[in-house]
């Protein structure tokens, strides 16, 4: 069984890249990158109160910090998951944009309509 973070992400970063991926997947921030299999992630919401919102997911504020945070974004870039432009853009790598958090469940809060 794979071994779950296998490049020992702290929790600030596991955070960071949960909503990076997921901004990845939506028309309005992510669009290809020219590497391949890559994915270029600009238009970072910029959050206010207690909480914003990534798509249909509503995100607590307190979860995202990492997006305005220099040193997530670096360890992230060390370890090969992204390629930085802080603090306006970021390229999730293949690497990246497959790595395993396990947390979009627990930050991504959607609705449950029945």
């Amino acid at each position: 069984m794979p071994k779950k973070n296998p490049l020992n992400l702290n929790a600030l970063q596991l955070k960071t890249l949960t909503l990076l991926q997921e901004l990845a997947r939506l028309p309005d921030h992510g669009r290809p990158a020219p590497e391949p299999g890559a994915v270029i992630v600009t238009n970072l919401p910029q959050p206010h109160g207690d909480h914003f919102h990534v798509g249909d997911a509503v995100v607590a504020t307190r979860d995202a910090t990492g997006l305005a945070n220099l040193a997530a974004w670096l360890a992230l870039e060390r370890k090969g998951l992204i390629k930085s432009s802080f603090p306006v853009a970021v390229v999730l790598t293949p690497d990246g944009l497959a790595y395993d958090t396990g947390l979009a469940g627990t930050l991504l809060h959607r609705a449950h309509h029945h």
